[in-house]
């Protein structure tokens, strides 16, 4: 889409209008309000509610660990009492963190709310649980928290607005940077030991091969002899162009796996199920992508 400069100087003058709003309003309240408490069951849900609740909101992640598997998580008693006493609490559903709504059942809240982010994209059972790769979650997430917050803490709903729209403007280089990768790369042959990059990859235009060996491995079962055969045969004869691992999990087949990639010259790309120290969610879905677009032109 094209933008003439009146256009783009109108939206300037709309963001700067909002941001000085927020700011008074801000400055109204600021002293009296409270800050809510919000619990995300993974860290770049967390991140997200950061940017749209700001100083307003206390953000608690439950799962921020880079080096533990997300699918191996054992909820103790700290998550239980961080879940109970929440205000609001994100998670991701599609059975990715079902240890989240046995916690909430087992300490009830007239006043709680929840936010599935599955449920905002439509997600039914055996979907892909990985949404967070989906394009359009952290747009779905935002607005929902913006409307949320707002009708909850209504003295700051010019600032949560003001946030959302600041939000949507930081993810527009993430969406040109799929709309060119996609022009550049779509249909090319590439696979994967688990499906958690399978949306972005879909949305690249990907051609994603191994599907059933993907999710064998995410649902903890063995693949066949056939898709193990399978899986071999397009590294060695370099069929796929990369390789995409989860750097969370490993396991003595993916090991193997990148080993004959590695042995076969198929570029090896590593994604991760929790967002890195650092990074916003923003930061982390452009440095992937980044370095799909590196192997892949190389």
């Amino acid at each position: 889409m094209e933008w003439d400069t009146a256009t783009i100087k109108l939206s300037n003058l709309r963001f700067l209008m909002l941001a000085a709003l927020a700011f008074m309003m801000g400055a109204m309240h600021g002293a009296e309000a409270a800050t809510l408490d919000v619990v995300a069951a993974e860290n770049f849900y967390g991140d997200i509610a950061q940017q749209i609740g700001g100083t307003n909101v206390a953000i608690t992640s439950i799962l921020s660990n880079p080096d533990q598997d997300p699918h191996e998580f054992e909820a103790g008693s700290s998550a239980a009492r961080q879940l109970a006493n929440a205000a609001l609490v994100i998670y991701n559903g599609l059975d990715y963190d079902p240890w989240v709504p046995k916690l909430l059942a087992a300490s009830s809240s007239p006043t709680r709310q929840t936010i599935v982010v599955a449920e905002l994209l439509h997600k039914k059972a055996g979907d892909n649980p990985h949404i967070w790769y989906d394009p359009e979650a952290a747009t779905a997430l935002a607005k929902r928290l913006s409307e949320l917050l707002a009708r909850r803490d209504p003295d700051h709903a010019v600032a949560h607005r003001y946030h959302l729209a600041i939000f949507e403007q930081s993810l527009k280089p993430l969406a040109d940077q799929i709309s060119k990768m996609r022009r550049k790369y779509a249909g090319t042959p590439v696979t994967a030991t688990e499906p958690v990059f399978g949306y972005m990859a879909d949305a690249l235009g990907l051609e994603m091969r191994n599907r059933r060996f993907q999710l064998a491995v995410m649902n903890d079962t063995e693949p066949s002899a056939a898709d193990i055969a399978k899986f071999e045969t397009d590294l060695r004869s370099r069929a796929v162009k990369v390789l995409i691992c989860n750097r969370q999990t490993s396991d003595a087949l993916t090991r193997r796996m990148r080993e004959i990639a590695q042995q076969s010259g198929v570029p090896v790309v590593g994604v991760t199920e929790t967002e890195p120290a650092g990074k916003d969610y923003q930061q982390w879905m452009r440095s992937q992508l980044d370095a799909i677009d590196r192997a892949l032109a190389g």
